[in-house]
């Protein structure tokens, strides 16, 4: 029996009317942590408004490359050479999803591997809103020691029996999530949801296939416990920084531009046609950051934050789109 250390349920007549009628709650397991990396294990269990669960499904997923980092999610290449592709799980997928809240432990990263794994497929994740259950439990100034999904298990008193298993994860979240749920629901607490925006364009890198990789842990050279991959180096933006964006004005070769949270272009797509305009990337923002562009300009993020500090101006995915069509020379 799960022990509720925060609080019982509100009467029905006391919970809050806005709250979503239904969740979500995903993890999944993948080969690494970058944008052409795949899913290869998934499992969903739904809830009601209450946080009770419906029921649950759990597949492997063949990401038709090396499983990557196999002392973690233990996945091995032979274990996955029979699972289905993910276009062959979508639909099931989709039916999982649809109409509610995702939730996750780190939510953005799930998503996004969700929402890239969808466009590979040419489809559309049914996915609306996303819910971090390491932000609910900030705004709940849950005593814990740290954010990791074990800490917030044990407060709860959650058990786990397998972590790093997209399965057992995903059942340890959904019973550490309800009281959490109705916690916020008895203090009327606003939920800390984010809107997903499913990615529209995509362009894949060619990536490493099963078997191709000699040496290595599980035959992957580019892992090793404990290793971090390279960001991604771009050439330095050629042209000096001309200062901020002025609303009206077009965009300058050479003004640094940030990006914060989903879009509707992948990512680094969008960045690529940023700096072919003669751009500059800024990975995080200052004072010299001359826009941010964000879908989600009330959210809480760091570069949100900063911009509001800074006075940065800060514009949506499309009015950026339409900028980039007409960037100023850096000499006029």
């Amino acid at each position: 029996m799960l022990e509720d250390r925060t609080t019982a349920a509100p009467h029905p007549a006391e919970w809050p009317a806005a709250y979503p009628h239904g969740y979500a709650v995903v993890d999944v397991e993948t080969t690494g942590l970058a944008r052409d990396d795949r899913i290869i294990s998934a499992a969903v269990y739904r809830l009601d408004a209450r946080g009770e669960v419906e029921d649950h499904w759990y597949t492997t997923v063949n990401p038709e490359r090396d499983p990557g980092p196999v002392w973690i999610h233990g996945l091995t290449t032979e274990m996955l050479e029979g699972a289905p592709l993910f276009q062959d799980i979508a639909e099931e997928f989709t039916a999982r999803l649809d109409g509610r809240v995702l939730v996750a432990h780190n939510a953005v990263f799930d998503w996004q591997m969700i929402a890239r794994e969808y466009a590979r497929a040419e489809r559309e994740a049914p996915v609306r809103q996303r819910l971090c259950t390491i932000a609910l439990s900030k705004e709940l100034r849950l005593p814990l020691p740290n954010h990791k999904l074990e800490s917030l298990a044990a407060h709860f008193g959650v058990v786990q029996q397998r972590a790093h298993h997209a399965l057992d994860d995903a059942r340890v979240l959904a019973e550490a999530f309800r009281p959490s749920l109705r916690a916020a629901a008895a203090g009327g607490l606003r939920l800390p949801l984010h809107e997903c925006r499913p990615l529209t364009e995509w362009n894949d890198r060619p990536a490493p296939r099963i078997g191709q990789q000699p040496g290595g842990y599980g035959g992957y050279s580019g892992y090793r416990p404990g290793s971090w991959r390279p960001s991604r180096k771009r050439p330095a933006c050629p042209y000096p920084n001309p200062g901020r964006y002025e609303e009206g004005k077009p965009l300058k070769q050479g003004m640094r531009v940030a990006f914060s949270g989903d879009t509707s272009v992948d990512r680094e797509l969008l960045e690529d046609r940023a700096v072919e305009a003669g751009l500059h990337i800024a990975t995080s923002l200052s004072r010299l950051t001359s826009l941010l562009v964000t879908n989600d300009p009330d959210s809480g993020t760091s570069k949100v934050v900063k911009a509001r500090q800074y006075g940065t101006p800060v514009v949506d995915e499309a009015a950026f789109g339409q900028l980039l069509r007409d960037v100023t020379a850096a000499d006029e």
